[in-house]
């Protein structure tokens, strides 16, 4: 995992926001690098309806779907959905992150008895993997191991 500081930061934001689709392709190689997980199926990070029409893409499946396909393991683009529109993390408090995704993930199906892997861009406090991560083992996965390609280091 690298430190989201530049020139990763400016890069991640060209991806999200510039809509710079091939950036991908460099994340893609630096996840692939590491150990491939032992799990049964990759999930990306689920943007709620709303932030997905307004982007026009979701980043971390842009991510997942490559590296499923490098992992040799399926990918689920529609297992998990993000009901509640949550604002987003970066404009929060670090206190106040995990009280804004709480509930904020459905489980479509059974992920019983499943390992899952769960990929996105950058992690920050951990808040949103960690409530995705219970939402998951709540219908059954029986671990879940989070993929991300940059850390956002705690203040001071």
């Amino acid at each position: 995992m690298l430190d989201y500081d530049f020139p990763l930061d400016r890069l991640v934001q060209a991806l999200k926001y510039g809509h710079r689709l091939s950036v991908s392709r460099l994340f893609v190689e630096l996840l692939a690098a590491h150990v491939t997980p032992e799990a049964d199926l990759v999930i990306p990070m689920p943007l709620h309806v709303s932030r997905l029409r307004t982007r026009g893409f979701n980043q971390a499946a842009e991510l997942a779907r490559p590296l499923a396909r490098h992992w040799g393991l399926p990918l689920m683009l529609d297992g998990v959905v993000r009901d509640v529109d949550t604002l987003p993390q970066a404009g929060l408090p670090w206190k106040a992150r995990a009280a804004n995704v709480r509930g904020a993930f459905r489980v479509t199906g059974s992920m019983e008895g499943l390992r899952v892997v769960v990929v996105d861009d950058v992690m920050t406090t951990g808040a949103t993997l960690a409530e995705l991560a219970r939402s998951l083992k709540g219908a059954g996965a029986v671990s879940v191991e989070n993929r991300v390609l940059a850390r956002t280091p705690r203040p001071g």
